[in-house]
């Protein structure tokens, strides 16, 4: 993956990263290792088998399992923003596309075990620092709403701090979407979460 920089000073533009059919076969061992025994279940060596390859083949790509589990779920954020190849041009498309990761996001089954399982090793791998996952996130939100102030539909200021405050709005949402359940339906749930996403952007 390459960073090259982007029209505003300090904010590189993230390419989205695309994976070989070798790498590919070793991320979809990963994937079932985490489904089936969760993030303490990939090791190098099982990865290796069950992707058929060496395990010096694994490390020349990543260099521990902690590597490894970290572009699994990288893989699997692209796999859900790759689902979205028209880019929202106006806040309520900005809006609807977000709720509409959200779902996906807690329908994949990656994360949706961590949520559901590991609600720690999703903290760890997501939110105590910011990766490339989160990246991509930003930039694909930076982008379409730089194109809808163009057509005035979200308010005036950097389009990358006002992605920042919206991705943080929807990441509490949803590591809180459990915990909450018991208070409000899904239907309210997604209702509130669209005004709060919608006021963030409102001129």
């Amino acid at each position: 993956m390459e960073d090259r920089q982007g029209a505003q000073p300090g904010w590189p533009v993230v390419e989205r990263p695309v994976w070989d059919a070798s790498e590919s076969r070793m991320l979809d061992a990963a994937a079932a290792l985490i489904a089936a025994r969760g993030i303490g279940g990939v090791t190098v060596a099982e990865v290796a088998r069950d992707a058929g390859v060496s395990r010096p083949t694994v490390y020349r790509r990543w260099a521990s399992a902690d590597e490894i589990v970290r572009a699994t779920l990288l893989r699997a954020t692209v796999s859900l923003l790759d689902g979205f190849p028209a880019l929202a041009g106006s806040r309520d498309e900005i809006v609807r596309d977000v709720l509409d990761f959200s779902a996906r996001f807690q329908a994949d089954p990656l994360y949706r075990r961590l949520l559901e399982r590991e609600p720690e090793a999703f903290t760890r791998y997501t939110l105590q620092r910011l990766g490339t996952s989160q990246r991509v996130i930003l930039q694909w939100l930076a982008e379409a709403i730089a194109l809808a102030q163009r057509g005035g539909t979200v308010r005036a200021g950097d389009p990358h701090d006002i992605a920042v405050m919206l991705l943080l709005i929807a990441q509490s949402a949803i590591l809180s979407h459990n915990t909450v359940s018991a208070l409000i339906d899904e239907s309210h749930w997604s209702t509130e979460l669209w005004h709060a996403l919608d006021g963030h952007l409102r001129p």
